[in-house]
């Protein structure tokens, strides 16, 4: 984490350790009291999911994505065919933040041609920042062709998912992909962030609208902030970080749940929670696909030996590594506690199915003197002892009612009800 997160620019939130677990098992109870530390660590710098600036609760109708290119087809953002018609007003939202240590100018592009034509930063500035809401191929392809940006590189950024990667291009340009973890309505969602970085210049592209960057922002309005008297390798550092750092929250989010579910599976196990509680592995597969080679990227930025990122935020980048390794951490032991969840669920639908069997093994052993005796005197024989006698009905009630109380008694003195 920066140090300048604690001038107010940033919210937080601090959240109470929950008790009176129910344990599924004491290594698993041992392994996610540990990650329970980091992820509440992490919580009280970051707040919940559902309190965290960037996380949204609907997403902007997207434009829609590039279909796959047929094999052979030419390679580039050339090849798709949206690239030459331009989007519909207010379908892309591209917004640039030049600044320096003493300056910051904000403003919201009207015209992408006419901001084009002059897209080279003032003199002032050390940074600038170009952030795109939306993928639309005409605007990712003039984005990508002013400043230089590999063709390749263009085309990846509309044909989305792609896996987090960074490649090098040229002599000082990286190009980066990365996926922003957002809990939507409750459902995990992946967005693709794209990032191209010179030094001096960082270009991103965002799949959706929304306002993910807003503390970052806030931090570039503050002055004498470290974000502010730095580079965009230092921009870079702060945007990775906070793609890492969203997924403590969601991942806290995901540990209260398993740990109230862990009470309710005892209690009375449903289909609907093995429903819910397979949803909840799939979703922290997802976590898992998007954050491993993420820290690869990570991992690469901190031991790059060119000069492209200065060796302070190298240093940087090794925190937001540990804190990637974190994340996974704790992804495997929620993945090992879920997959508890699922074997304490099993347990207790087979002791619920015991224990209705039980009952009804009770209940047939006790009619099965009684039937016997009703099939005896239920004969059709005209010379049956008491068949005769006065007192005959009554005293099959009383032999029947003697079987099944002493049989019950039995039953209970043996601990079997």
């Amino acid at each position: 984490m920066s140090d300048d997160r604690q001038t107010g620019a940033e919210p937080t939130a601090t959240r109470d350790a929950r008790g009176g677990r129910r344990s599924v098992g004491s290594a698993i109870d041992n392994a996610v009291g540990a990650a329970s530390g980091a992820v509440g660590a992490a919580g009280r710098l970051l707040g919940s999911a559902l309190r965290l600036p960037g996380l949204r609760k609907h997403r902007h109708p997207s434009i829609p994505h590039p279909v796959a290119a047929s094999p052979g087809s030419r390679p580039g953002i050339e090849s798709v065919a949206e690239a030459a018609t331009p989007p519909e007003p207010g379908d892309v939202v591209v917004r640039v933040i030049d600044y320096s240590p003493d300056r910051v100018e904000m403003i919201d592009v009207d015209d992408l041609d006419a901001f084009l034509a002059h897209a080279h930063k003032p003199d002032w500035a050390t940074v600038r920042w170009v952030n795109v809401d939306g993928l639309h191929p005409y605007v990712v392809k003039r984005v990508t062709e002013t400043y230089g940006i590999h063709t390749l590189a263009a085309e990846d950024v509309v044909r989305v998912p792609q896996r987090p990667k960074i490649e090098p291009y040229d002599d000082d340009l990286f190009f980066i992909v990365a996926r922003m973890l957002m809990l939507t309505e409750e459902r995990l969602v992946a967005e693709q962030i794209s990032f191209f970085y010179r030094p001096g210049l960082l270009v991103s592209f965002q799949e959706f609208h929304g306002d993910i960057w807003q503390p970052i922002r806030n931090r570039l309005e503050t002055t004498g902030t470290r974000i502010r008297s730095s580079g965009a390798d230092y921009l870079l550092y702060a945007l990775l970080d906070a793609v890492v750092d969203h997924c403590f929250p969601i991942l806290e989010h995901y540990g209260d749940l398993m740990q109230s579910m862990e009470d309710d599976i005892l209690e009375d196990p449903s289909p609907e929670m093995l429903s819910h509680l397979h949803g909840i592995k799939r979703q922290l597969a997802t976590l898992r696909r998007v954050m491993w080679p993420l820290r690869d990227v990570v991992d690469t930025l901190h031991r790059d030996e060119s000069e492209r990122m200065s060796k302070t935020v190298q240093t940087y980048m090794r925190d937001v590594y540990d804190h990637a390794v974190q994340v996974i951490d704790i992804i495997e032991t929620y993945r090992e506690m879920a997959g508890g969840l699922t074997d304490l669920y099993m347990s207790a639908v087979s002791n619920r199915m015991n224990e209705v069997m039980k009952v009804l093994t009770i209940i047939a052993t006790i009619f099965i003197p009684i039937t016997f005796l009703a099939g005896i005197y239920g004969m059709n024989f005209d010379v049956l002892p008491e068949l005769h006698w006065k007192w005959s009905y009554a005293m099959f009630w009383v032999v029947t009612f003697s079987i099944a109380g002493g049989m019950l008694v039995f039953f209970r003195r043996r601990g079997w009800l």
